[in-house]
């Protein structure tokens, strides 16, 4: 499963950076209609998550990823082929619609094929793979859209092509999840219980500043306010995503048998101080601002392999065995929904005044670190804890 989640990302990783460039100049749509069709694959990815929970709690978790694979490579050769904007926006809308189960399905998978020890280095290794994955992606998609349009239809059927490999990865190479006896209910019970509603909430939080103001806003506020080369700014989130790489594993194993509402806590401090550093390297001279972005794009990877390693753990630690598939889908939703709000309000702040959105997001990093430390109280005492891996043949 790992191995296929490599290829996936490395695919998406190809494509990813350059969606707005090949509708645009590739096939001559406007900037708005291009910005449209991609926000199209956001906005139904969080339509289609909630349906993906009771999908994967009745007919497991597998299945339903291998069609969401399946789904976003049908949609991603649509994108390929589209010469006109109703094409686009009708391919975008069934990738959107894998996009958004795919991540439910294929974390609800892990989570019922690894022990509950285990999970917080199988998430681990999950993301190692996908940072990789989509840095090669990154690399090689710069070299093959050099070709210009028949490039970029290359790239663009490649990414479907590994959607493809990994839902035939899922269906012949992973064994079959054991499906727990259905339980009534459905997602009146994920609704009531309400420390899962507060990990679900700190996430919206936490995926919005980490994952989208870094992502979307800040590297228009290093152009603008800090001077930066677009040159620059690419190592800046190369930096970022080889921080995952090398620190994600050593996290992971530094977590064991610590309070998870600590590590998520010691994620959102790290998303405030680095708020804080990108908010200083706006008044810096361009030396010691290169030198302010970097250590926050730093800081941002570390924060990101706190976060992640306690986040799906936790979640299917919480969830009872037969209703994972919607406790993995909320989860999944807030996933969505804070990648959706972070660009659109982040950019808003931006136009009002260049410092608020770094202002707005260190607040609400720092108000997820509280609530992180609050959550600690209202967890079972049995899953406070990060568990400790028992070596083979030994104790620790």
């Amino acid at each position: 499963m790992q191995a296929g989640m490599f290829i996936n990302y490395l695919g998406w990783g190809a494509v990813m950076p350059l969606e707005l460039v090949y509708l645009h100049d590739g096939r001559g749509f406007s900037l708005g209609t291009s910005g449209l069709i991609v926000g199209i694959v956001t906005g139904l990815a969080v339509l289609a998550a909630p349906i993906s929970g009771p999908a994967i709690d009745r007919f497991g978790a597998r299945p339903t990823a291998a069609l969401a694979g399946v789904a976003l490579a049908v949609g991603y050769c649509g994108l390929a082929l589209a010469q006109t904007p109703v094409i686009a926006f009708a391919a975008a809308a069934i990738a959107g619609a894998g996009n958004g189960v795919l991540l439910p399905g294929q974390s609800a998978l892990m989570a019922s094929l690894a022990a509950p020890e285990l999970r917080p280095h199988v998430t681990a290794i999950s993301r190692v793979a996908s940072n990789i994955g989509a840095a090669l992606g990154a690399a090689l998609g710069g070299l093959v859209a050099t070709q210009g349009l028949s490039g970029f239809m290359a790239l663009y059927f490649g990414n479907a092509a590994t959607y493809l490999v990994y839902a035939v990865t899922l269906l012949t190479a992973v064994r079959r999840e054991v499906k727990p006896n259905p339980m009534p209910g459905g997602y009146r019970l994920v609704l009531r219980d309400r420390a899962f509603r507060r990990v679900a909430l700190i996430n919206v939080a936490m995926i919005a500043v980490g994952w989208g103001i870094f992502t979307w806003v800040v590297p228009a506020y290093a152009r603008s306010q800090a001077g930066l080369g677009v040159n620059l700014i690419g190592l800046m989130l190369t930096a970022n995503a080889l921080t995952v790489v090398v620190g994600q594993l050593p996290v992971a194993r530094f977590s064991e048998g610590r309070r998870r509402s600590a590590t998520m806590a010691t994620a959102a401090a790290t998303f405030v101080v680095a708020s804080l550093l990108v908010l200083l390297a706006g008044r810096a001279s361009p030396y010691q601002a290169y030198a302010l972005l970097l250590a926050a794009a730093i800081g941002v990877g570390v924060g990101e392999c706190f976060h992640t390693t306690v986040l799906m753990p936790l979640v299917a630690d919480m969830a009872p065995p037969a209703l994972r598939g919607r406790y993995m889908a909320t989860i999944g939703l807030s996933w969505w929904l804070g990648l959706a709000l972070a660009p659109t309000i982040g950019g808003e702040l931006l136009g009002l005044s260049p410092p608020l959105p770094l202002l707005a997001s260190a607040a609400v990093a720092l108000a997820a670190g509280v609530a992180a430390v609050a959550l600690d109280h209202s967890l079972p005492a049995t899953i406070r804890l990060t568990p400790k891996v028992r070596p083979a043949g030994g104790r620790r």
